[in-house]
């Protein structure tokens, strides 16, 4: 899990400021599981193409993530750990991975945005994040499916 680095302290001082927030925090995300697959991600978010992403509820389980909620503040960094940028968490759902819908699987905007690709992708990560920590997959596994817009910086927020 990446963690706040002078570089994340950066943007988001920036993006407070500019904001007029007060006291907020954030978390740090970077996607998937290797640094390529973060920066590949991360370059979708700037882009504008991903709008959406989905982890295993059982990641939040033992506390060391805190669990997405609405208006989170997220800090994307790729895999080198540079900041790319600032999403504001627009909307939580946790049901199963097999109830995923077309238009999840579009807004998520990996692979050729299709229900059948997103899928199947998602299966293979999930196996191999099962593999890893030890846990059993299955297509009924809790998800937690979050949409977002991005809030900074200005030239790729979802609000110029």
């Amino acid at each position: 899990m990446p963690t706040m680095t002078p570089a994340t302290e950066a943007i988001w001082r920036d993006f407070v400021r500019h904001a007029g927030l007060g006291r907020a925090d954030y978390q740090v995300v970077a996607f998937g599981d290797t640094p390529g697959m973060a920066t590949e991600l991360a370059a979708l978010v700037v882009a504008g193409t991903k709008r959406a992403t989905a982890s295993v509820l059982r990641d939040y389980a033992d506390g060391r993530m805190p669990l997405p909620a609405v208006g989170d503040f997220v800090v994307v960094v790729d895999g080198a750990g540079a900041p790319r940028c600032i999403w504001r968490t627009t909307e939580i759902a946790i049901k199963p991975l097999d109830a995923v819908d077309a238009r999840f699987a579009w807004d998520e905007g990996e692979g050729d945005r299709t229900l059948a690709w997103w899928v199947d992708a998602h299966r293979r990560y999930f196996a191999r994040q099962a593999e890893r920590d030890g846990f059993a997959m299955h297509d009924a596994i809790l998800t937690v499916f979050e949409r977002f817009t991005v809030v900074w910086p200005p030239d790729i927020a979802d609000c110029r």
